[in-house]
């Protein structure tokens, strides 16, 4: 059974979670939108699990479900105001791909860009976030190199141009702090132990969008069509079980990580090791390829970068973004771990995976 350390793109469900979704499949499958008892029952479910995936956000908003932060971030941007829009190079190809797609109908896009260490250069950011820019849209903690953006800091300067602020929080929700003054937040379930197929953006109260899916008017006119209760219940418990493990689940991260950085010595880490997330490792070793190290290491699971973009054969645009060549793009590697991961696990991976890059390496 192959040792899991790709975290970043998806996590373990968790068993309770699993549990809560079950009778909803099989059961209790009534639509929430109908107003018969069962589907009174059912939308209950939905709203249980919409209270509990808010109280990790900030309070004065309200919370739509979609079918992942792919739809949510798609909703934001597009339904956005007429204006501006400034992002970052590193962000999610759910952000790059759309903004360059509302470029192509007219709209001014900025592409701010990143030092070395994968944090926006703020003299590009005040330049470009000026009256005229109607959102700017962030990543909270990255997906490929794990490294925090000063996010409440654009905040603030988004709101002096007059602009929303739109916070990509899918690796940081549960993990780390939400800027409190955000505009509008992007999560998904299934990287905080819970199912695939299920998302959410939280909306400042005021906040207005125009509605990029049309049908029902379920989710308060912004997102038609049918929920499924039993994947926002899923959702639900895992929001729930990221709030009551904050501590025990931050604690063994750090251990993790702790012991990952002796276990990796021999590696270079992409990105700030001071301003980022503890459970995600973006590594590179010279006369190392990637692709065959994945190939030679079997038995794990670990990552070459955003697993929504590995199949294009293209170095990462997070890591040439940072300044890499494409040689060491290419030689980097993403090991991801968190709540389910033993350390024993982490030390058998780090044995076969440095055995493999040393056989690589050698001249």
């Amino acid at each position: 059974m192959s040792i899991y350390l790709d975290y970043q793109a998806t996590t373990p469900l968790a068993p309770e979670a699993f549990d809560v979704m079950t009778p909803l499949l099989r059961d209790q499958f009534a639509n929430p939108h109908s107003p018969h008892r069962p589907g009174r029952a059912a939308a209950a479910q939905v709203e249980l699990a919409r209270t509990e995936v808010a109280q990790l956000l900030p309070g004065g908003g309200r919370l739509l479900f979609t079918s992942g932060a792919t739809e949510a971030l798609n909703i934001a941007i597009q339904g956005a105001p007429p204006g501006g829009i400034v992002t970052i190079a590193t962000e999610h190809a759910a952000v790059l791909d759309t903004a360059l797609a509302q470029r192509s109908k007219g709209r001014e896009v900025t592409i701010l860009p990143v030092g070395p260490d994968g944090l926006v250069d703020m003299d590009a950011a005040e330049k470009a976030i000026r009256p005229g820019v109607a959102l700017v849209a962030a990543m909270l903690v990255n997906n490929e190199i794990g490294v925090i953006q000063p996010a409440a800091r654009l905040a603030e300067l988004a709101h002096a141009a007059g602009a929303l602020f739109l916070c990509d929080a899918v690796q940081g929700y549960g993990r780390t702090d939400i800027p409190a003054d955000a505009d509008m937040i992007a999560i998904s379930a299934h990287k905080i132990h819970g199912p695939k197929g299920v998302g959410a953006l939280w909306l400042r109260d005021g906040v207005q969008l125009e509605p990029s899916i049309h049908g029902g008017g379920q989710e308060q006119g912004l997102r038609s069509g049918t929920l499924s209760p039993a994947l926002c219940a899923g959702f639900g418990v895992a929001a729930r079980l990221m709030r009551e493990r904050a501590g025990a689940d931050r604690a063994h991260v750090e251990m993790l990580w702790d012991k990952a950085q002796t276990l990796f010595s021999g590696w270079t880490l992409n990105g700030s090791a001071d301003s980022r997330y503890h459970g995600n490792m973006n590594l590179r070793r010279d006369g190392v390829d990637g692709a065959r190290l994945l190939s030679d290491c079997r038995n794990v699971a670990f990552s070459l970068g955003s697993a929504c973009a590995s199949g294009s054969g293209r170095p990462s645009h997070v890591l040439r973004a940072l300044g890499l060549s494409d040689r060491q793009a290419r030689g980097s590697v993403r090991i991801g771990f968190g709540r389910y991961t033993t350390l024993a696990e982490l030390e058998d991976a780090a044995v076969i995976m440095n055995e493999a890059a040393a056989v690589q390496a050698a001249p």
